[in-house]
């Protein structure tokens, strides 16, 4: 399918076209030009997915959604988000969409209903109250949030009304603004029979459209990717491990969660199929950040883009954008003008060539996945799909290395340069990725 073999980009929209923090709700601003001068530098990166988080109305970040049906009023109208996903189209981008159905914001009209009118009002039934208690806001009855976050009003997703709700936001999102998925936003918490719900309701509208889920611990998530239910979901033990290896020198920790994952041993949990990769998101420490050599920020990009699953960029990133979780989390979404376009040139070129690489490859889309060698602080893989063998080598050390992988000639994809693949050399802070010949 199209989302196997595409490199998506994530953007927060909010933060991204810099939006005030809190909604005033009154007059409509027009920011989403700032995305749209944007589609001619992703096209030419090799960008085939932009990733939105929240756009529909809300209070504050877009996950305490108002309005499941009108864009943010700080980013712009129906109609301009409309003409920008023709525009992704028309630059052969696909567009997905942050879908929030496990809670709203306070401000949800029939929450505020609910609050006004008590047990006279149906809209009780949409969300799980308790009339004899207060919530932390003194509302003088108390309601299941979402973790915690009272801010965040847990829906009841068993309720017909509020099933048909959601499922006719979703054919409107289709329907009018034309889009190709849905991230599905603490998608843990979700019913499997909701899923399926979804599935077949998108299945309808548009048969390739694409559902990943965000799991965000390390458990078994596997029964839920298949046909029923979602394509794909968020890979965070790859995320944790990466950063983690290459902060410790310890690559055995990436290695073993890619054989643990991936490989064709019969309790590899997610062989064949494909999560969604990435090294930072809107919800974690850029990898720029969190990353202690910065030295291996190439080595880093290069390993999430041949390892198996979809690659997915964090907007800014491929700059070498800097942001910790301070400030409410405000310094992980940056207005893009704010952004230093020009300070790691080197990154911006090695993703490129990254994006090329995989575009060109089946083995790197669709291919098994095999450890070769691996030392602490060196490590190299194969991958195999139809004939077409992929060895890819990298060494996090400040001391050159030598990796033995097997007798055959192949072609570095990053350099052009033919070698025998028993003595791959690797420079300090090197790697390669070669074709077998």
């Amino acid at each position: 399918m199209w989302f196997d073999e595409a490199t998506f980009y994530q953007i927060y929209p909010l933060g991204f076209c810099g939006a005030e923090r809190e909604n005033d709700f009154g007059e409509v601003r027009h920011r989403l030009g700032k995305i749209s001068a944007e589609i001619p530098r992703l096209k030419e990166l090799g960008v085939r997915a932009v990733l939105f988080n929240p756009l529909f109305e809300s209070e504050r970040h877009g996950y305490d959604t108002v309005d499941f049906l009108h864009i943010d009023r700080r980013l712009g109208t129906n109609e301009e988000f409309k003409a920008l996903v023709a525009e992704f189209h028309a630059a052969g981008i696909r567009v997905i969409l942050d879908g929030v159905f496990n809670h709203t914001g306070r401000r949800f009209p029939p929450f505020q209903e609910v609050l006004q009118k008590r047990e006279g009002t149906d809209y009780r039934f949409w969300f799980n109250i308790n009339f004899y208690g207060d919530s932390r806001y003194h509302d003088g009855l108390d309601y299941e949030n979402w973790e915690g976050h009272p801010e965040l009003v847990k829906l009841r997703l068993e309720n017909c009304d509020v099933q048909n709700y959601l499922m006719d936001a979703v054919r409107m999102w289709i329907r009018e603004f034309d889009i190709d998925g849905l991230r599905l936003d603490v998608c843990y918490l979700l019913p499997q029979w909701f899923m399926e719900l979804l599935r077949r309701t998108v299945d309808a509208e548009k048969r390739d459209f694409f559902l990943v889920g965000e799991v965000i611990h390390c458990g078994n998530f596997q029964q839920n990717i298949c046909p029923e239910r979602l394509n794909s979901i968020t890979n965070y033990e790859c995320f944790k491990g990466l950063i983690s290896s290459f902060n410790s020198d310890n690559l055995f920790e990436i290695e073993s969660s890619l054989t643990r994952l991936f490989s064709d041993q019969p309790w590899a949990l997610y062989t064949g199929k494909r999560m969604l990769n990435f090294v930072d998101n809107h919800d974690v420490i850029r990898a720029y950040t969190a990353l202690k050599e910065k030295r291996n920020l190439c080595n880093l990009y290069t390993v999430l883009f041949t390892m198996p699953g979809i690659p997915c960029l964090y907007y800014g990133s491929e700059f070498g954008q800097e942001g910790d979780k301070s400030d409410f989390d405000y310094h992980l979404r940056p207005d893009i003008d704010m952004i230093d376009k020009t300070a790691h040139p080197e990154l911006v070129e090695h993703i490129r060539k990254l994006i090329r690489i995989r575009n060109t490859s089946r083995a790197l889309i669709y291919g098994s996945y095999r450890k070769a060698t691996i030392m602490n602080k060196n490590f190299s893989f194969v991958r195999e799909y139809e004939g077409e063998r992929i060895i890819v080598a990298v060494n996090i050390s400040d001391s050159d290395c030598t990796v033995r992988v097997e007798e055959a000639e192949g072609t570095d994809l990053l350099t052009g340069q033919v070698r025998n693949l028993n003595d791959i050399y690797l420079p300090p802070f090197s790697a390669s990725i070669y074709r077998k010949n």
